[in-house]
């Protein structure tokens, strides 16, 4: 049965050229550079802070341009953040839960004296993980994996954008308009505005809408 296996995946890449199918990553026409040749040219610009230095690393592995010498094929610039919103709230103000939103838009230019603008595109992810109050440095240390676990996420999304453009030079999606529902916050004292509103997260809760007490029975006594 092995050697049936190994056969299956050997002619697996020959039936799927057949129907219009080739690798993103494969080889190009004659005469042309192959997408991983082209992205081992891109420099990715630095990244401030820590999380930054954490996506800008997962870039550099998938891109294959680890180098720090001067750029001379493309610069890749990031804009990128990681909010942290707790939720699941307990009566006594801790979280059972926190979420790491990931967001980033990259921007990919030519490497000249007046830079020329070639690409861009955005990328979000959602990771969290579970706090550990009496445990401090294990809950520091899940932090700091969750954050890398979205840097790693972000970057493989980010190439795969890169990638693309390089391969067919279509310009990629526009984000879509942030349409996400908004919640009453009962929280929140109200203002010249009315009842402050919050607005939902990926998953489609607001941090405040996710706890564990019913706000019309807090200070009740029930």
């Amino acid at each position: 049965m092995g050697w049936l296996r190994a056969l299956a995946l050997t002619a697996a890449p020959i039936v799927l050229s057949g129907c219009g199918f080739a690798p993103l990553y494969g080889g190009h026409d004659a005469g042309r550079p192959t997408v991983s040749a082209e992205m081992s040219r891109i420099f990715v610009a630095n990244i401030p802070d820590r999380y930054g230095q954490e996506l800008r690393l997962a870039l550099q592995a998938d891109l294959g341009g680890s180098s720090q010498a001067e750029p001379r094929g493309y610069t890749l610039r990031v804009l990128s953040s990681a909010s942290e919103q707790a939720v699941d709230i307990h009566s006594d103000n801790t979280s059972g839960r926190y979420r790491i939103e990931g967001r980033a838009h990259w921007s990919l230019y030519t490497v000249a004296q007046s830079p020329v603008l070639l690409a861009e595109g955005d990328a979000t992810t959602l990771d969290g993980y579970s706090p550990t109050f009496e445990q401090l440095f294990a809950q520091t240390l899940d932090d700091e994996n969750t954050q890398k676990r979205v840097a790693a996420t972000l970057a493989d999304n980010i190439t795969q954008g890169v990638a693309i453009w390089l391969r067919t030079h279509v310009k990629p999606a526009a984000a879509p308009a942030d349409d996400a529902p908004r919640y009453v916050d009962p929280t929140a004292l109200p203002n010249e505005g009315g009842q402050p509103m919050e607005k939902a997260g990926p998953d489609g809760f607001p941090a405040s809408a996710t706890g564990r007490l019913d706000p019309s029975q807090s200070g009740t006594g029930q």
